[in-house]
């Protein structure tokens, strides 16, 4: 999408969510419905000319806080208050704190598959998974494990170098598609502290992260070396949930 056409969309999208608001003290006649800018501009604490330029398609650099209060005062919804900061090219800051607790029916999912499959949070760690993966990955899933993260147990557990096919090359694609994650969140601390533990206790995390590889999460063939059943091989494939789109379902079917 070209800049200037994003502008127009912005401020196609504020104009019509301020002509949606009642005035508080609505006296004397309205050629338009709704709020006038003056008045969005009170309630927002924001400069009339600003929100008049953002209307107007202007180039006009809008930060996150006075999108944030702008959001408040159009009485945006969750839904909405993400668009408008989609169509200004800006991160909620809100919207770091979406994985703080899952809903039931999210932790759910993964017992609906047969297949193994398992449950991500935005930093990687499985809140949810079905017996299946828990007997395809020994030492992760399994009972008596305590660390769910899958980048600690892919690069610091004895039990993922011999359990992964390929396991350095796995490793690396690991590493480079968490960095998208983590360019999405870079003020997240709980990512922060991952990638520093990591970078400290793992010398192939450290050279992966220096190389600032960065890849999409794709799904396609994963072979396992199970202690017990012998090779396995499985097709993966990832789905990120609409209503939040951090959290992963994680499927292998099998090959």
């Amino acid at each position: 999408m070209h800049d200037a056409h994003r502008r127009e969309l912005l401020g196609a999208f504020i104009r019509a969510h301020r002509a949606r608001l009642t005035p508080a003290r609505p006296g004397g006649r309205r050629r338009t419905p709704g709020l006038r800018r003056e008045e969005l501009a009170d309630a927002a604490g924001l400069g009339v000319t600003w929100i008049t330029w953002l209307e107007q398609g202007r180039d006009v650099q809008a930060s996150a806080a006075a999108l944030g209060r702008l959001a408040e005062a159009l009485q945006l919804s969750a839904a909405e208050r993400a668009s408008l900061f989609d169509l200004a090219g800006r991160k909620d800051p809100r919207a770091a704190d979406h994985t703080d607790g899952l809903a039931p029916a999210l932790l759910a999912l993964p017992a609906l598959v047969g297949a193994p499959a398992y449950l991500l949070d935005h930093a990687w760690t499985a809140r949810a998974w079905n017996g299946a993966a828990a007997a395809l990955f020994t030492g992760w899933l399994d009972d008596d494990t305590s660390d769910r993260n899958l980048l600690r147990y892919v690069f610091l557990h004895p039990a993922a170098r011999d359990l992964i096919v390929g396991w350095e090359a796995r490793a690396r694609r690991l590493a480079a598609e968490f960095r998208a994650d983590f360019h999405r969140r870079p003020a997240d601390a709980v990512m922060q502290a991952l990638v520093d533990g990591l970078r400290r206790d793992s010398d192939l995390f450290a050279r992966c992260w220096e190389r600032q590889d960065v890849l999409h999460r794709e799904g396609g063939e994963r072979r396992f070396r199970h202690p017990v059943r012998g090779e396995l091989g499985f097709v993966q494939t990832t789905l990120l949930v609409a209503a939040q789109l951090e959290i992963k379902l994680v499927c292998l079917a099998p090959a």
